[in-house]
Protein backbone atom coordinates (compact mmCIF):
# COMPACT_ATOMS: atom_id res chain seq x y z
CA UNK A 1 0.00 0.00 0.00
CA UNK A 2 1.35 3.38 -0.98
CA UNK A 3 1.68 5.55 2.31
CA UNK A 4 0.67 9.28 1.77
CA UNK A 5 2.08 10.65 5.17
CA UNK A 6 0.60 14.52 6.04
CA UNK A 7 2.18 16.83 8.65
CA UNK A 8 0.89 19.25 11.14
CA UNK A 9 3.69 21.99 11.83
CA UNK A 10 3.05 23.90 14.66
CA UNK A 11 4.27 21.70 17.44
CA UNK A 12 4.84 19.08 15.06
CA UNK A 13 7.89 19.52 12.78
CA UNK A 14 9.29 22.86 15.02
CA UNK A 15 8.40 24.17 18.66
CA UNK A 16 6.24 26.34 18.41
CA UNK A 17 7.39 28.58 21.36
CA UNK A 18 9.99 29.46 18.79
CA UNK A 19 7.67 31.63 17.52
CA UNK A 20 6.19 33.08 19.96
CA UNK A 21 9.37 34.10 21.41
CA UNK A 22 10.19 35.72 18.02
CA UNK A 23 7.37 37.65 17.74
CA UNK A 24 7.30 38.81 20.96
CA UNK A 25 10.61 40.10 20.12
CA UNK A 26 9.17 41.64 17.04
CA UNK A 27 7.08 43.44 18.71
CA UNK A 28 9.09 44.44 21.38
CA UNK A 29 11.30 45.76 18.64
CA UNK A 30 8.39 48.18 16.96
CA UNK A 31 7.53 49.38 20.08
CA UNK A 32 10.73 50.60 21.16
CA UNK A 33 10.92 51.79 17.40
CA UNK A 34 7.31 53.94 17.32
CA UNK A 35 6.71 54.39 21.10
CA UNK A 36 9.67 54.61 22.37
CA UNK A 37 8.65 51.87 25.05
CA UNK A 38 11.29 49.75 26.35
CA UNK A 39 10.17 46.35 28.68
CA UNK A 40 7.34 44.40 26.05
CA UNK A 41 9.70 41.25 25.57
CA UNK A 42 10.26 40.86 29.41
CA UNK A 43 6.70 41.22 30.09
CA UNK A 44 5.16 39.24 27.83
CA UNK A 45 7.25 36.13 28.35
CA UNK A 46 6.95 36.57 31.61
CA UNK A 47 2.79 36.66 31.51
CA UNK A 48 3.16 33.62 28.96
CA UNK A 49 4.92 31.49 31.07
CA UNK A 50 2.09 32.21 34.23
CA UNK A 51 0.18 30.46 31.83
CA UNK A 52 -1.71 33.98 30.44
CA UNK A 53 -3.44 33.51 27.29
CA UNK A 54 -5.10 35.65 25.00
CA UNK A 55 -5.24 39.25 26.91
CA UNK A 56 -0.63 38.98 27.09
CA UNK A 57 -0.61 42.23 24.96
CA UNK A 58 -3.32 44.40 27.04
CA UNK A 59 -1.68 43.58 30.73
CA UNK A 60 1.92 43.92 29.49
CA UNK A 61 0.99 47.03 27.62
CA UNK A 62 -1.00 48.07 31.26
CA UNK A 63 1.96 47.54 33.07
CA UNK A 64 4.07 49.29 30.71
CA UNK A 65 2.00 51.96 30.91
CA UNK A 66 0.17 52.08 27.85
CA UNK A 67 -3.44 52.17 27.36
CA UNK A 68 -4.20 48.78 25.47
CA UNK A 69 -6.95 50.69 23.17
CA UNK A 70 -8.56 47.89 20.23
CA UNK A 71 -6.68 49.88 17.29
CA UNK A 72 -3.15 49.75 19.44
CA UNK A 73 -3.30 46.16 20.27
CA UNK A 74 -4.91 45.12 16.47
CA UNK A 75 -1.40 46.82 15.06
CA UNK A 76 0.84 44.76 17.46
CA UNK A 77 -0.89 41.53 16.83
CA UNK A 78 -0.53 42.41 12.68
CA UNK A 79 3.22 42.68 13.57
CA UNK A 80 3.37 39.61 15.80
CA UNK A 81 1.45 37.46 12.92
CA UNK A 82 3.67 39.27 9.80
CA UNK A 83 6.94 39.77 11.11
CA UNK A 84 9.39 36.85 9.49
CA UNK A 85 10.32 34.63 12.14
CA UNK A 86 13.36 32.74 13.87
CA UNK A 87 12.17 29.34 13.90
CA UNK A 88 14.31 25.62 13.38
CA UNK A 89 13.08 22.18 12.72
CA UNK A 90 13.16 19.23 15.83
CA UNK A 91 15.72 17.38 14.95
CA UNK A 92 13.59 14.23 14.78
CA UNK A 93 11.48 16.29 12.22
CA UNK A 94 14.32 16.70 9.22
CA UNK A 95 14.83 12.98 9.90
CA UNK A 96 11.14 11.99 9.43
CA UNK A 97 11.08 14.56 6.21
CA UNK A 98 13.93 13.23 4.45
CA UNK A 99 12.95 9.58 5.74
CA UNK A 100 9.05 9.89 3.95
CA UNK A 101 10.05 11.99 1.51
CA UNK A 102 11.98 8.97 -0.04
CA UNK A 103 9.56 6.55 -0.02
CA UNK A 104 6.36 8.45 -1.19
CA UNK A 105 4.59 11.75 -1.20
CA UNK A 106 4.06 14.27 1.71
CA UNK A 107 1.97 16.57 2.49
CA UNK A 108 1.45 19.69 5.08
CA UNK A 109 -1.59 20.58 6.77
CA UNK A 110 -1.82 23.42 9.19
CA UNK A 111 -3.77 26.09 11.19
CA UNK A 112 -3.22 29.48 12.03
CA UNK A 113 -3.72 32.57 10.57
CA UNK A 114 -2.61 32.67 6.91
CA UNK A 115 0.38 35.08 6.29
CA UNK A 116 1.69 33.67 9.55
CA UNK A 117 2.05 30.01 8.78
CA UNK A 118 3.26 30.89 5.16
CA UNK A 119 6.36 32.81 7.18
CA UNK A 120 6.66 30.26 9.67
CA UNK A 121 7.46 27.61 6.24
CA UNK A 122 8.98 30.29 4.37
CA UNK A 123 11.57 30.89 7.67
CA UNK A 124 11.78 26.49 7.67
CA UNK A 125 12.93 26.09 4.41
CA UNK A 126 10.79 23.12 3.57
CA UNK A 127 8.16 23.31 1.31
CA UNK A 128 10.03 22.18 -1.49
CA UNK A 129 9.41 18.62 0.66
CA UNK A 130 5.81 18.65 0.24
CA UNK A 131 3.77 17.62 -2.41
CA UNK A 132 0.73 19.72 -1.25
CA UNK A 133 1.07 22.11 1.30
CA UNK A 134 -2.45 23.66 2.76
CA UNK A 135 -3.03 26.23 4.49
CA UNK A 136 -6.79 26.00 6.43
CA UNK A 137 -7.00 29.42 6.89
CA UNK A 138 -6.61 29.87 2.70
CA UNK A 139 -10.08 27.98 2.83
CA UNK A 140 -11.97 30.06 4.87
CA UNK A 141 -12.13 30.37 8.62
CA UNK A 142 -14.93 27.25 8.77
CA UNK A 143 -12.38 25.04 7.38
CA UNK A 144 -9.95 25.25 10.27
CA UNK A 145 -9.44 21.95 11.95
CA UNK A 146 -11.37 19.45 12.87
CA UNK A 147 -13.23 20.85 9.67
CA UNK A 148 -12.56 17.72 7.00
CA UNK A 149 -12.26 20.40 4.12
CA UNK A 150 -8.35 20.63 4.32
CA UNK A 151 -7.97 16.90 4.81
CA UNK A 152 -10.00 16.58 1.45
CA UNK A 153 -8.19 19.19 0.26
CA UNK A 154 -4.61 17.08 0.45
CA UNK A 155 -6.73 14.59 -1.05
CA UNK A 156 -7.72 16.04 -4.06
CA UNK A 157 -3.86 17.04 -4.57
CA UNK A 158 -2.28 13.49 -3.79
CA UNK A 159 -4.67 11.62 -5.25
CA UNK A 160 -5.49 8.22 -3.21
CA UNK A 161 -7.52 6.00 -1.19
CA UNK A 162 -8.63 7.06 1.96
CA UNK A 163 -6.22 4.37 3.62
CA UNK A 164 -3.32 5.59 2.26
CA UNK A 165 -3.57 8.67 4.08
CA UNK A 166 -1.69 9.27 7.80
CA UNK A 167 -1.86 12.15 9.57
CA UNK A 168 0.95 13.56 11.99
CA UNK A 169 0.40 16.09 14.31
CA UNK A 170 -0.16 17.22 17.99
CA UNK A 171 -3.41 18.52 19.32
CA UNK A 172 -6.00 15.66 19.90
CA UNK A 173 -8.37 18.44 20.84
CA UNK A 174 -9.09 19.43 16.70
CA UNK A 175 -5.90 17.44 14.83
CA UNK A 176 -7.70 13.72 14.34
CA UNK A 177 -11.46 13.60 14.10
CA UNK A 178 -11.52 15.57 11.00
CA UNK A 179 -8.89 12.76 9.77
CA UNK A 180 -10.12 9.81 10.83
CA UNK A 181 -14.03 10.67 9.67
CA UNK A 182 -12.38 10.37 6.11
CA UNK A 183 -10.56 7.15 6.98
CA UNK A 184 -7.20 8.72 7.47
CA UNK A 185 -4.79 6.83 9.89
CA UNK A 186 -3.72 9.59 12.62
CA UNK A 187 -0.40 9.44 14.91
CA UNK A 188 -0.16 12.18 18.05
CA UNK A 189 3.17 13.31 18.43
CA UNK A 190 3.32 13.71 22.20
CA UNK A 191 6.60 15.43 23.26
CA UNK A 192 7.10 16.26 27.24
CA UNK A 193 7.33 19.69 26.35
CA UNK A 194 3.91 20.03 24.10
CA UNK A 195 0.96 21.77 25.33
CA UNK A 196 -0.99 18.88 24.81
CA UNK A 197 1.47 15.96 25.75
CA UNK A 198 -1.41 14.85 28.15
CA UNK A 199 -4.91 16.39 26.96
CA UNK A 200 -7.64 14.20 27.72
CA UNK A 201 -10.27 13.64 25.06
CA UNK A 202 -13.18 11.76 23.79
CA UNK A 203 -12.06 8.15 22.51
CA UNK A 204 -13.15 9.59 18.70
CA UNK A 205 -10.82 12.68 19.10
CA UNK A 206 -7.41 10.12 19.56
CA UNK A 207 -5.31 9.59 17.03
CA UNK A 208 -4.44 5.88 16.14
CA UNK A 209 -1.07 5.81 17.46
CA UNK A 210 1.02 8.06 19.78
CA UNK A 211 4.64 8.62 19.47
CA UNK A 212 7.00 10.84 21.57
CA UNK A 213 9.44 11.34 18.63
CA UNK A 214 9.11 11.21 14.70
CA UNK A 215 11.96 8.69 14.64
CA UNK A 216 9.67 5.95 16.24
CA UNK A 217 7.54 6.35 12.82
CA UNK A 218 9.33 3.61 10.97
CA UNK A 219 6.18 1.31 11.65
CA UNK A 220 4.11 3.17 9.11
Amino acid sequence: MRRVVVFDLDDTLYPERQYVISGFRAVDHWLKEHRRCEGFFQEAIALSESGARGNIFDVALERLGLEPTKPFVEELVRVYREHPPTVGLYDDARWAIDFFRARGPLGLLTDGFLVAQQNKLAALNIAEAFQSVVFSDALGRDCWKPSPAPYRQVMSEIPGAASDYVYIADNPKKDFIGARALGWATVQIARPEGVYYREEVPPGYRADHVVSTLRQLEFL
